[in-house]
């Protein structure tokens, strides 16, 4: 079973490609590293694997290019059906390999619940990876509702949660409210990074995110 993490947001536009090129910064120091993108929409605007090897300062490597990509920028099962085809989950994670030598940086496509297909959605490939799951949300209002009810849809599948990152100006009162009623650790607090470069980015995640060590077993 591949070890590593899924990156998942509270919404579309949270900041889960930035947080996760924080990952490639931060877990590259214990070893070798790699980011996967398994659903890209709007891949004519948008290239969240291109991102995160700018951000994460990736060699060719260190990214995992196949997947699904569909231009526009709807929802993984919209984008799909105006292309004139179907997202599987499992066809989907038949591109991952099983890799032990890397830890795995997996990102998602919107949020836990956005569909894939007319009865699977985003959380039925979690399951499948059997990654633990890092969870993108914002600082700011809303954030205490959104983060719960992802972590809750998370656990109602038995899908472990490693951890929150919230992006934005820190809010310590959100920040208590998360990690008291959602029984989880908030891992990384990440302001707005002026300017967002490799080097401001590396950083932050040398400096401020917390994980390492307390890895649960699946993703060591």
């Amino acid at each position: 079973m591949a070890r590593g993490y899924f990156v998942t947001g509270t919404d579309t536009g949270v900041g889960k490609t930035v947080a996760s090129a924080a990952l490639v910064h931060r877990l590259r120091a214990a070893g070798p590293v790699r980011y996967w993108k398994p659903i890209q929409t709007g891949i004519e605007t948008d290239d969240d694997t291109a991102t995160v090897g700018w951000l994460g300062g990736c060699a060719p490597d260190e990214l995992w290019q196949h997947g699904i990509r569909l231009e526009r920028p709807v929802s993984p099962h919209l984008a799909a059906r105006l292309s004139g085809t179907r997202i599987d989950a499992a066809h989907v994670a038949r591109h991952f390999p099983d890799d032990r030598s890397v830890r795995w940086i997996v990102e998602g496509a919107g949020g836990v619940l956005v569909p894939l297909n007319e009865r699977e959605m985003m959380a039925d490939l979690i399951s499948r990876l059997a990654l633990p799951v890092i969870v993108v949300s914002r600082s700011t209002l809303g954030t205490i509702n959104h983060t719960l009810l992802t972590i809750e849809a998370l656990r109602r599948r038995s899908i472990d949660v490693a951890g929150v990152v919230m992006i934005g100006p820190p809010n310590a009162d959100n920040r208590e409210a998360i990690e008291q009623h959602g029984g989880v650790e908030v891992i990384g607090e990440m302001p707005r990074l002026e300017p967002l470069t490799p080097e401001t980015l590396g950083a932050w995640a040398r400096s401020a995110l917390r994980i390492g060590e307390q890895l649960p077993e699946t993703a060591r």
